[in-house]
C-alpha cells in the first residue's frame, strides 16, 4: 500500500512509546531492536492490508536446519491431536520459560538466539513471544509478533504472536499461555480483539495473566519474523541498561505514588 510508510516504526504510539522503544534493553541494531522498528500499526487504515498481504501464509523453514528447536516443538506437542492444542502446547512451553528465573537485576540477560532463550529461561515479554513465534514456525504454523501498547498508562507494552491456522489468523501469548479464540472456539485475530473487547476478558485467569485486558489491546503493531532468516540478523545478549533497571526498581517496591513515566517521556 503506497502510504503504508507514514505507519511504520517506533513512534506508532506516541512520543512517550517512543522513547520507551528507543531506549530499549535490546542492543542497538540486535533482532529485537530492529523487529520493532519494522512494526507496522493495526488501524483502520492497515487492517485489510496486514491481514491480507503482509505475511505470507506458508512456511519455509527448511527441516533439520534448528534441531533444538525442533526437540522443543516435538517435546511440547507429544500428546496434542489438533493444531489447536499444538498452538496452546507450544504457547504454554514458552510460559514455562518464566518459571525459576532469577529475580537479580545484575544477573537479568535480554536477547540472544531462540535456542539460548530457551536455554537460560525468560519472562522478557519481548524474547519469548519471539521464542514462540520461532516455535510456531518450526511446528508448520505462519507466525509474527504483534505489540501491543495501554496509550492511557506508562510502561505497559507487551508483546504476543499471532499464529495462522483454519484459514485465520490468531492471537496468542506465549508469556502467559493465553490463545485468544472467538466464542465458538476459532481463532481471534488481534484486530478483531480490539474490536471486541468482551472476547479479551472471557480469557482472563486472574493474576496469572496480567496482560489480557481491553487497554493492553489499545493499540497495536505488527512486525514479520521469520526463524529461517537469522543471518539476517544479530542476536546480541545484553545486562539491563539504566533506563530498564529503574523501572524494575520502581516495580519491585510497588510503584509507591502510582504507576507513572520515571523519566519525563511523556513531556519530551
Amino acid at each position: 500500500m503506497a502510504a503504508l510508510a507514514q505507519f511504520g516504526g517506533v513512534g506508532q504510539f506516541g512520543r512517550a512509546y517512543q522513547t520507551m522503544f528507543e531506549n530499549d534493553a535490546h542492543v542497538p541494531g540486535s533482532v529485537d531492536c530492529v523487529l520493532m522498528e519494522r512494526m507496522i500499526r493495526l488501524c483502520p487504515e492497515t487492517a485489510a492490508y496486514l491481514y491480507e498481504k503482509h505475511t505470507p501464509t506458508q512456511v519455509r523453514y527448511p527441516g533439520g536446519s534448528r534441531p533444538e528447536l525442533e526437540r522443543c516443538v516435538e517435546v511440547a506437542t507429544a500428546a496434542c491431536n489438533s493444531d489447536k492444542e499444538r498452538i496452546a502446547e507450544i504457547a504454554r512451553f514458552c510460559a514455562d520459560l518464566g518459571k525459576n528465573v532469577s529475580e537479580d537485576l545484575d544477573a537479568m540477560l535480554v536477547g540472544g538466539t531462540e535456542e539460548e532463550i530457551i536455554r537460560r529461561g525468560s519472562d522478557w515479554c519481548t524474547d519469548v513471544a519471539r521464542v514462540g513465534c520461532a516455535l510456531y514456525q518450526v511446528a508448520g504454523f505462519p507466525a509474527r509478533l504483534v505489540y501491543l501498547a495501554d496509550t492511557a498508562q506508562a510502561y505497559s507494552g507487551h508483546v504476543i504472536a499471532e499464529v495462522y491456522r483454519s484459514g485465520a489468523w490468531g492471537a496468542a501469548d506465549p508469556t502467559t499461555a493465553v490463545v485468544y479464540c472467538r466464542p465458538e472456539g476459532s481463532p481471534a485475530s488481534t484486530w478483531e480483539l480490539m474490536n471486541h473487547l468482551l472476547w479479551i476478558d472471557a480469557h482472563r485467569k486472574a493474576a496469572g495473566t496480567p496482560y489480557t485486558r481491553a487497554g493492553q489491546f489499545r493499540c497495536a503493531a505488527v512486525s514479520n519474523y521469520f526463524c529461517w532468516e537469522r543471518e539476517k540478523y544479530e542476536y546480541t545478549t545484553s545486562r539491563l541498561n539504566n533506563y530498564y533497571r529503574s523501572i524494575l526498581e520502581m516495580s519491585d517496591r510497588g510503584w509507591p505514588g502510582g504507576l507513572r513515566w520515571l523519566h519525563g517521556e511523556d513531556t519530551s
